[in-house]
């Protein structure tokens, strides 16, 4: 981060916010393109940031005008009108963009701004913003947010990590974020992958009819278990598998009207109900997040 840029001016023609206009504070600054000015309290600054608290402790560098020094800053009037807000114990409108909440970080992890960062922590837990764990999962892993990484990695199980639209978003990730990640999707598709190919399920060779003894193929039950981690490859979630793929997939009701090959026998050769029904608790017991 460069040295803020201090200078003298005149403030008599210069716009400041409604809110912070108070020509009893002592310290003037402006956002980015010196669009728009503000007051502020020279002790809130130093009470909300370290990084102020630090740069109010050296000698002013202007010693005939200090009263006419405007500290240029590199945020925008937006970031700045909810940062100020904030520390100033001001209403502060609802904030629905991870734009936002990723220029105020910035802002906040340049200043050394604690007590708004833990501010914005309970934001980005609001609805407005709940439904983008893509925006979540980096910010949370990012400042080490064990509760909220966890949250949006549960999100994540209803994408594909493989879509080109969620590169941008992945790439941001630390190593070890991402893999975590990975890892979780890996784990749920794996982990179906092995539970059905355990009993009680059939093990989808050649065997007998239990009730005739002819000769029977489970193949139906092969091309459905094929059909169902692919799904799990593309959506971990499981819910597309559960509620449609089940009962309308070809491969499904190719499966649930399997019969035994022999005329005078003709026995289903699956239980539609108790199938989906454990297929169901399998997935429930996955892993759901990091």
């Amino acid at each position: 981060m460069g040295e803020l840029i201090v200078a003298v001016a005149n403030l008599d023609t210069t716009p400041f916010h409604p809110l912070f206009s108070s020509p009893d504070a002592d310290v003037v600054l402006a956002c980015k393109g010196a669009t728009l000015y503000y007051r502020l309290h020279s002790y809130t600054l130093k009470n909300a940031s370290a990084f102020f608290r630090s740069m109010f402790s050296l000698p002013p560098k202007n010693h005939d005008s200090p009263q006419n020094e405007i500290i240029y800053l590199e945020e925008d009037e937006n970031t700045l009108d909810v940062v100020f807000r904030m520390i100033s114990g001001l209403p502060f409108p609802p904030i629905e963009s991870y734009d936002l909440i990723d220029s105020m970080l910035d802002a906040v992890e340049k200043y050394e701004m604690t007590g708004v960062l833990s501010i914005i922590r309970i934001m980005v837990m609001t609805p407005a913003l709940l439904d983008q764990p893509f925006r979540l999962y980096p910010i949370a892993c990012r400042f080490g947010w064990e509760a909220e990484a966890k949250h949006a990695s549960t999100q994540t199980l209803a994408y594909d990590l493989h879509d080109p639209e969620l590169r941008p978003s992945l790439s941001k990730l630390s190593t070890s974020a991402l893999l975590k990640l990975i890892d979780l999707h890996h784990s749920r598709r794996e982990g179906l992958r092995q539970r059905l190919n355990d009993p009680p399920f059939v093990s989808g060779g050649v065997a007998t009819c239990a009730a005739c003894h002819h000769p029977i193929d489970y193949h139906t039950w092969r091309e459905l278990k094929y059909k169902i981690i692919l799904e799990m490859d593309c959506r971990p979630l499981g819910d597309t598998v559960l509620d449609a793929g089940l009962s309308n997939w070809p491969e499904a009701l190719a499966c649930w009207q399997a019969k035994c090959p022999d005329a005078s026998c003709s026995r289903f050769l699956y239980d539609q109900t108790e199938t989906v029904r454990v297929i169901r608790e399998c997935v429930e017991q996955l892993p759901k997040t990091i």
